[in-house]
């Protein structure tokens, strides 16, 4: 049986109370079982202690009241060490019938734990899972989480960064790599990766330690991303580079890379987006809410509201804007060869892929002088730091505006003609 635990914020009464209300603590005394404390009003808070069941299952059981405000009777209201003691020892009574006890969680588990979580409090969860799979599982999966450690993590993180690129294989084919990173953006195109793969894997870590899957979170807490690698390298059409392009499409294609530069959506945005989005009396489409969880309206310019009211004339409310020419969806990935081809014909290399549309978007308004508060808006980021990111070199324009309104000219022309003196002959 482990022994007595210490925790600064747990053990004394006065700092519980600073918890904030509702908010559950644990603290893990051994293998699959923790101790909760939960204030659950202002008068007092409850201890519980939470099982992990041999299925892998959990269960939270109360124990009793926590001497918040009343001193501990051992019984109905429990000190900090008489809730450990109680919760141990109905750890052992079910350990001893047979219904607890599990080994040490893995990374693999708890990276199941993680997704589970994720399906119903995120978005992008085919992204995690795929990163999961592709890049932690396949080295960390039967670890426990107990037995990590920094330089492991450290050494995996560099690792990741001088690796070749995976390239985008149909399913069930062979995994396919690019050339090994060669330039300096190419590397650090390669960290960046590595930072966002370290971001998930933490992240997947610390909802473990959260939840008391793992006593302490100190080894991937010490381990930390590379430094000066995420500036991005923005690239987007010039306007005549634009026209070409939609003059290079298909007609149903075409349709959607002209949708894609009039609003700024997203693939899977336009691809899902209903006629019931488009509104023909205020000119705006509403674009459903997909990666930043809101929706937004945008508004259209004259061109772009013809181009709507022509995809969607005939329809029902509930039917799709853009369909190919077959009368199908535009299902995922759809878009990347009709865009690769298109590109050929324009002459635009090297080619973009649809997210390039979207920074076009973005570089229109800011180079006509639009902020970055508006087109924060627009595009539906959560807030500016990242339109800002992306996109505050391009409103340099404004500022040159602003200096040559605001700043005088220092030049100073004389206001009348001298007319230098000669001097007469001798």
């Amino acid at each position: 049986m482990a022994q007595k635990m210490r925790d600064g914020q747990l053990e004394k009464r006065s700092n519980r109370l600073k918890l904030p209300l509702r908010t559950r603590k644990y603290k893990i005394l051994d293998t699959g079982v923790a101790l909760s404390y939960r204030r659950t009003s202002e008068d007092y808070g409850t201890w519980a202690v939470r099982l992990v069941l041999a299925d892998g299952r959990y269960t939270l059981e109360t124990l009793g009241t926590a001497d918040d405000y009343a001193d501990a009777n051992g019984q109905t209201i429990l000190s900090f060490g008489q809730a450990q003691a109680k919760a141990l020892k109905r750890h052992k009574e079910l350990q001893q019938a047979g219904g607890v006890i599990k080994a040490a969680t893995t990374v693999k588990e708890a990276s199941e734990h993680y997704l589970e979580w994720f399906r119903t409090h995120s978005k992008s969860i085919a992204a995690t899972e795929t990163t999961i799979k592709a890049h932690i599982l396949p080295t960390f999966g039967e670890t426990p989480l107990e037995d990590l450690k920094a330089e492991r993590i450290k050494s995996w993180h560099t690792r990741l960064a001088t690796k070749a690129a995976r390239k985008r294989t149909r399913k069930g084919a062979a995994i396919a790599h690019r050339a090994k990173p060669e330039t300096d953006d190419e590397k650090r195109s390669r960290k960046s990766t590595a930072n966002r793969i370290l971001t998930v894997f933490k992240a997947m870590l610390n909802k473990a330690y959260e939840d008391a899957l793992v006593s302490t979170n100190d080894a991937w807490k010490r381990v930390k991303p590379f430094s000066d690698v995420d500036e991005p390298v923005i690239r987007f059409l010039k306007p005549e580079e634009a026209t070409r392009l939609i003059n290079a499409c298909p007609e149903d294609f075409r349709r959607l890379i002209k949708a894609a530069l009039m609003t700024g959506a997203r693939y899977s945005e336009l691809a899902g987006m209903k006629v019931e989005d488009y509104s023909p009396d205020t000119k705006q489409v509403f674009i459903r809410p997909s990666k930043s969880g809101k929706g937004r309206h945008v508004p259209l310019t004259t061109e772009g509201a013809a181009l709507f009211a022509t995809c969607t004339d005939g329809k029902t409310g509930d039917a799709l804007v853009f369909q190919r020419s077959d009368g199908a969806a535009w299902g995922k990935n759809y878009q990347v060869r009709p865009l690769l081809e298109a590109c050929k014909v324009a002459k635009i290399a090297p080619s973009i892929g649809f997210h390039e549309l979207r920074h076009t978007y973005a570089s229109f308004l800011a180079n006509a002088g639009a902020d970055l508060l508006t087109i924060s808006k627009l595009l539906g980021h959560a807030d500016t730091r990242i339109t800002s990111r992306h996109y505050a070199h391009l409103c340099d324009k404004t500022l040159r505006n602003a200096v040559d309104k605001f700043l005088p000219s220092l030049t100073a022309e004389p206001k009348t003609k001298v007319t230098p003196i000669k001097r007469k002959a001798a």
